[in-house]
C-alpha cells in the first residue's frame, strides 16, 4: 500500500497553488474528450484532503456535457491543475491533476484506465 503524503501542486505559472493529501495508489487515466486532449492523470481527494493556497478565485470555469464537473484552469497559463465535482456516492471531491504535483515522477505510476468517453 502506498504512503499517504501531502503534495504541493500548482499550474505552470504558479498563480494557482494548492496542497493535496493522497497516496497516489489509484491514479486514473480517463479517455473522455477533455482528459484525452489535456493529457490529464487524476487522483481523487475529499475536501478535507485538499487545501487551496493561492489563485483559487482567479481561475476560469469550463463545463461541458452534463455539467457535473467544474474544470478549473489558470487564466494566465491555461493549465487545469484540478477540478471539482461529486463522486458516484454524491459526495464533493477534487480531481487533482497528478502531473501538477511537485516531485511526482509519473513514469513510476501505473494509471488505471477509466472509460469516461462512454459514461
Amino acid at each position: 500500500m502506498a504512503e499517504m503524503k501531502t503534495y504541493a501542486g500548482a499550474c505552470h505559472c504558479g498563480q494557482v497553488r494548492y496542497e493535496a493529501q493522497t497516496d497516489l495508489a489509484q491514479v486514473v487515466s480517463c479517455n473522455c474528450s477533455i482528459c484525452s486532449k489535456r493529457g490529464l492523470l487524476l487522483t481523487f481527494v475529499s475536501p478535507e484532503q485538499f487545501k487551496p493556497v493561492a489563485g483559487v478565485d482567479s481561475q476560469k470555469l469550463y463545463q461541458f456535457n452534463k455539467k457535473v464537473i467544474d474544470h478549473l484552469f489558470c487564466p494566465t497559463c491555461g493549465v487545469e491543475s484540478y477540478g471539482t465535482g461529486k463522486g458516484p456516492d454524491g459526495k464533493q471531491m477534487y480531481a487533482v491533476n497528478v502531473r501538477c504535483l511537485d516531485g511526482v515522477d509519473v513514469s513510476k505510476l501505473t494509471p488505471m484506465p477509466f472509460n469516461g468517453r462512454d459514461s
